[in-house]
């Protein structure tokens, strides 16, 4: 996809890691993240490297604030794990992209949390879907209030959650790069590419 004037929507994606890449490449880039911290940050970095971007701050486990068929791709990275319905997102971004567009999303393998912090101990801790907010040691006010609360999703809601929002699966990859030893065990993440 050539990224010069394409219209791209950084889902989740704000802290200047990976949007600078596709407004460097002249796209029009528009990152939305529910994080002040995140979007100040994708601030500094353009501000920094003298490109445009435009930073809206929402919560996307709501209605996205932009109007149906707007974007030519969807960049999500690892962050649908701080919301509970991910089938919400995948219709979400299927509604606000063009007809022909990308969404490239990245999540983390179900399997990781099963482990818990301690992954060196290779122990099962908890069940599938992991909920955060059941878990006494995250279950703390301000994670709450933050959004740092964390939830697992399985692969049906993931991917199957895509396909069930109208998109056409083109590509899966597996990457087991991850601290701890669980890496060398298993793929701790998935990235997909889907056409709407």
């Amino acid at each position: 996809m050539p990224f010069k004037k394409a219209k791209i929507l950084g889902l989740a994606s704000g802290g200047g890691q990976q949007c600078p890449v596709f407004a460097a490449q002249h796209a029009e880039v528009t990152v939305f993240d529910y994080s002040d911290k995140q979007l100040e940050l994708e601030k500094m970095v353009s501000t920094r490297e003298g490109y445009s971007i435009d930073l809206v701050k929402g919560d996307m486990s709501k209605t996205f604030p932009f109007e149906d068929e707007t974007f030519d791709m969807i960049f999500n990275p690892v962050s649908n794990c701080y919301i509970q319905d991910v089938e919400h997102v995948w219709q979400e971004c299927f509604r606000v992209l063009k007809k022909g567009g990308v969404l490239l999303s990245g999540f983390a393998n179900p399997a990781l949390y099963l482990f818990g912090e301690d992954e060196e101990a290779l122990q099962v801790v908890n069940k599938l879907p992991y909920d955060g907010t059941k878990n006494t040691v995250e279950n703390d006010e301000e994670l709450i209030k933050n959004g740092g609360v964390q939830f697992s999703h399985s692969l049906e809601t993931q991917i199957g959650g895509q396909l069930k929002a109208g998109f056409t699966l083109q590509d899966l990859y597996e990457d087991h790069h991850h601290k701890g030893k669980i890496t060398e065990y298993m793929p701790c993440y998935i990235a997909t590419k889907s056409i709407k």
